[in-house]
């Protein structure tokens, strides 16, 4: 004996329509923020004795679609990519296109020497390094007693 499980309306047989209303993808309150958190790359943030490391990954970008400019103390990372295929076959015509872009901006701390960022990308990961000034580099550890 096979069971027959009724969809959430009662119906055995849910409308084409139901099928589309019902994915929680479009009417969800969180769908926009969804799509929001699949555009911006996600940024892993290090710091050592001598400098900082912000990596960023950003797969399907070439070097030449990243723009880094620090001004007023504000790191900014940002990327666009455009790409445009035609398809000409004989009988018809296929146009894609796609455009990618974002943009992050971090505030530096005061210890970073803006005039020394580097950035390097290769294999989908934008690594950035940021040196700390001479005089935070040898800043010693100061133990405070508490009382």
């Amino acid at each position: 004996m096979t069971l027959v499980k009724a969809n959430k309306n009662g119906d055995l047989f849910p409308s084409l329509m139901s099928d589309f209303f019902d994915t929680d993808r479009f009417l969800s309150p969180r769908w926009l923020e969804r799509e929001f958190e699949n555009t911006v790359p996600s940024v892993n943030i290090r710091e050592n004795g001598k400098e900082f490391f912000i990596d960023l990954a950003a797969p399907g970008f070439r070097k030449s679609d990243f723009q880094v400019t620090v001004e007023n103390n504000v790191l900014t990372i940002s990327a666009e990519r455009e790409e445009e295929k035609t398809d000409d076959k004989e009988h018809f015509t296929r146009k894609e296109f796609s455009y990618n872009s974002f943009s992050r901006s971090f505030t530096l701390p005061p210890s970073v020497n803006a005039e020394k960022v580097d950035a390097k990308y290769a294999d989908g990961l934008l690594k950035l390094s940021l040196p700390k000034k001479d005089e935070a580099k040898t800043l010693s550890k100061k133990e405070i007693k508490v009382v």
